[in-house]
């Protein structure tokens, strides 16, 4: 990398940071031929649903026949392996699509069970295992709920699975880690889960938290039995162009279930405006492989960047993935502070601001938030995030170019040596 003049980095740093991009070839290698089976993916769906001009003109009002609303659904539907799709700007939030898949498919009486141990933080109120009582959780409506801790290493425990899906409508699996430091589950993994339940209750409803997992392998969760997928555009599947939104994706019943949480009964995916969003989706989800084969870049090269600096890192660099973050166990608040500080100097827009933790609505721990992006929160574009809690571990993820991730990873690791608390000739 040649950046003298530009950015005043270590020398020791630069030395580790070439070395750390040779020793990952053998992944980047893997991650662009996956982007490129995806990228084919995107392209055939585009065309066999006749994408056209007219479909990014958008509607207003009640938005009856918007011709784009309804190919955008389509395009990802089959781009994701499912029936159908609803996919909408106006889902805030990858935790307000999967709260609208759960209130769509769960009715007073039934029960959910989370397979892969409690979810993350931000579904726990939604749930009612925390928040106040009577706020209109799916507990607060007579929805029960039981849960399947992971075994020690992780991994999940696939015999109590069986046992604990008879009974139940829905088993829930988070494919991401949230603020844990289990692994990522990959296309492999859901599917055990998925026999596990099936072998315990073959009409259980399997529904999968796919958040930061999109594109990262060949197909979806939905390849190997899920019955529904959700996830944020601000995430993965917005390729870093959409600016809000999620989708929900599956069994076409289930899909319409969903829709009516969110419109209403009768009207579900048939009305809804879309106020010239649809150009951006479509685009967003164009350019998304390439973009998540950048973030998964800029996560292994951080992964082998801080293993060589004497932190504990996972994945590794050459490790299965099942989504795009890495997580980096730094030791104390300090620390974590500073690489926060780093990856902020590394965005784009807001580089001058130095982030603190607060007291994030959701959370149950001050949590310290590293996220100068073009669009508000999006964790496509670098960033890091973190309880201050032990062990203080950072979990960072994005990245919509190499370049700029692999800067950004630099800096993290700079304000570090600058603030006097990573010495390279000890870390080395």
């Amino acid at each position: 990398m040649n950046i003298d003049g530009i950015y005043n980095f270590d020398e020791k740093l630069l030395k580790i940071a070439e070395q750390a991009e040779k020793e990952c070839s053998s992944a980047f290698g893997r991650i662009e031929r996956n982007a490129e089976y995806c990228g084919a993916k995107v392209l055939k769906a585009f065309s066999d649903n006749r994408i056209s001009e007219p479909c990014f003109y958008g509607s207003t009002g009640y938005g009856y026949g918007d011709i784009g609303r309804e190919a955008i659904d389509k395009v990802f539907a089959q781009v994701l392996g499912a029936e159908d799709a609803l996919v909408r700007f106006n889902f805030v939030s990858g935790t307000h699509a999967l709260s609208t898949a759960l209130f769509g498919v769960l009715r007073t009486g039934d029960k959910i069970v989370s397979i892969t141990g409690k979810p993350y933080d931000t579904l726990e109120e939604v749930i009612g295992i925390a928040g106040e009582k009577g706020k209109g959780s799916l507990m607060d409506y007579g929805v029960e709920y039981a849960q399947v801790d992971l075994l020690a290493d992780g991994s999940p425990d696939l015999d109590w699975i069986t046992e604990a899906a008879k009974g139940a409508k829905v088993a829930y699996i988070q494919r991401s880690r949230g603020y844990s430091l289990r692994r990522a589950f990959t296309v492999n993994d859901i599917e055990q889960m998925v026999k596990a339940v099936k072998k315990g209750n073959p009409d259980a409803i399997i529904m999968v938290d796919n958040c930061y997992g999109e594109f990262v392998e060949s197909c979806e969760p939905t390849a190997v039995g899920a019955d529904i997928i959700v996830g944020s555009l601000i995430k993965n599947a917005g390729g870093g162009i959409a600016r809000t939104g999620g989708y929900i994706a599956g069994r076409a019943d289930l899909v319409e279930l969903c829709s009516y949480r969110l419109t209403c009964v009768g009207m579900g995916k048939e009305v809804g405006c879309t106020l010239g969003m649809n150009r951006e989706m479509l685009l967003g989800l164009f350019f998304a492989p390439d973009v998540v084969a950048a973030a998964l870049k800029t996560s292994a090269f951080a992964s082998e960047v801080f293993s060589l600096l004497g932190f504990r890192c996972s994945p590794k660099k050459d490790e299965p993935r099942g989504d795009i973050i890495t997580a980096i166990e730094l030791g104390d608040e300090e620390k974590l502070c500073a690489f926060c500080r780093g990856i902020q100097k590394g965005a784009p827009i807001d580089s001058f601001v130095a982030p603190e933790p607060w007291d994030m609505p959701g959370y149950t721990s001050k949590v310290i938030m590293a996220a100068g992006a073009f669009t508000m929160g999006a964790s496509i574009e670098l960033s890091a995030d973190a309880p201050i809690r032990e062990p203080y571990a950072v979990w960072m993820q994005g990245g919509i170019t190499f370049t700029s991730g692999k800067l950004g990873v630099l800096l993290a690791a700079q304000e570090m040596l600058d603030s006097g608390i990573l010495k390279l000739q000890e870390s080395c």
